[in-house]
């Protein structure tokens, strides 16, 4: 598979923005390695550009013809390869060079045809205010192969939108909305002869071991290993409701990991694993000693309590771009491609030697440089840690991997 091309840009005028991909994408479609040809395009704008979704989608339609199918949404940033677009204008696509009958463009609307077996549902672009959107999740991701899928909520402090376009300009069922919608879930399914890596990072560092839950009422936590779930929350954080002030701070800053009986809470390094779905603690209650967490939970489900943390964060996400590429690269590197990996950032470009045409990445709204100490402080460890490979993402509301939705989490796929 060759490199898939991509450009990036920002600009107060959505126009010159375009025309800055544009040139980009154009220039790397003549040179070697690089797909002179891709149909599949993927779209990230961030939420300056949602009131004019329409105009940006039908220019680049119109000045690449070649590429019949789109897909993408809103973020309230957008990232591509070493740089992150946060609270300005800007919008990244990526071209992908993936065989026509290999994948297809699906929304809630225009749902995948029963003549298509999707192995992966890649770029899983879903709006938070759907009803019982996880739930939409996990069947999306029952009609699967693999039970695999990626991608995330689309954030916008405006119109959220999502673009889903086929081959001929548009999705049946869509009516006259030209590839561009509100509501409900859509994406790309990829076929089995699409070969995809992904992985889940933890933004979250448990402050105390985990405990099986042992009783519950829909969302209330009451019992933790047979303990008051609200004295084994007070005590682990060392704080009394006897000093209000000091305890409010403290609950402020902790969330709850949960994860099922069979899934593993904690890896080996003491971070959480890719089971552990994080959730916010929503309220107290003193009488009956329970702990309200925003999701429902049940008996036999594993809890630790936990708090955002970034040397946690980079480590693990330096560990699922080591595991990617160790998983790519072979024992044995001819001295070529030896040479086009050992290459210093400097001089680093994407290279087919790196065995990735392409990467997605979605990470958490609330992650991304200000949470790693700097400007583009994210996608600079993505791009040390994974090398330079084309990439485009958005900022999420929530994430998807496998039939999970996730927060406080990135989800890194990579197109081998």
């Amino acid at each position: 598979m060759q490199l898939f091309p991509f450009g990036h840009a920002t600009h107060p005028q959505w126009q010159m923005a375009a025309g800055l991909v544009l040139a980009q994408l154009r220039a790397q479609m003549t040179l070697p390695g690089y797909a002179p040809a891709p149909t599949l395009g993927l779209l990230y704008i961030t939420d300056h550009y949602a009131a004019v979704a329409q105009e940006i989608l039908d220019h680049l339609g119109a000045e690449l013809p070649l590429v019949t199918d789109w897909s993408g949404t809103v973020g309230v940033g957008i990232a591509s390869s070493n740089v992150e677009y946060f609270d300005e204008p800007a919008l990244a696509v990526m071209l992908c060079a993936v065989p026509s009958d290999q994948y297809r463009v699906f929304s809630g609307v225009a749902p995948l045809a029963p003549t298509f077996t999707p192995h992966t549902a890649a770029l899983v672009h879903a709006d938070a205010s759907t009803p019982d959107v996880a739930e939409l999740i996990a069947e999306l991701a029952d009609r699967t192969t693999t039970g695999y899928l990626f991608g995330g909520l689309a954030s916008s402090r405006s119109d959220v939108v999502q673009f889903a376009v086929a081959g001929n300009g548009n999705l049946q069922g869509h009516g006259k909305a030209g590839g561009v919608f509100r509501g409900g879930l859509s994406g790309v399914a990829f076929a089995e002869g699409v070969q995809l890596v992904s992985r889940v990072t933890q933004g979250c560092q448990p402050i105390a071991p985990a405990r099986t839950i042992t009783g519950a009422d829909n969302n209330l936590v009451l019992e933790l290993d047979g303990e008051p779930a609200l004295d084994v929350l007070l005590e682990d954080l060392q704080v009394t409701l006897e000093q209000p002030q000091a305890a409010m701070v403290a609950l402020r800053a902790t969330l709850a990991g949960l994860s099922q009986a069979s899934e593993d809470v904690m890896n080996r390094a003491g971070h959480f694993g890719t089971d552990v779905v994080v959730r916010h603690i929503i309220g107290l209650d003193p009488r009956r000693r329970g702990v309200a967490i925003a999701d429902k939970v049940e008996e036999g489900m594993k809890l630790a309590f936990c708090r955002r943390n970034m040397e946690a964060a980079r480590s693990d996400l330096v560990r699922i771009c080591s595991e990617i590429r160790e998983e790519l690269e072979p024992e044995e590197l001819p001295l070529a491609v030896a040479s086009a990996l050992a290459v210093s950032d400097a001089l680093a470009a994407p290279t087919p030697a790196r065995r990735i045409a392409g990467a997605i990445y979605v990470s958490c709204a609330g992650r991304g440089g200000p949470h790693f100490g700097g400007p583009s402080a994210e996608m600079q460890i993505v791009r040390r840690a994974l090398g330079d490979v084309p990439l485009v993402g958005f900022f999420a509301g929530g994430e998807i991997a496998r039939s999970h939705l996730y927060g406080y989490t990135g989800v890194l796929t990579v197109f081998r």
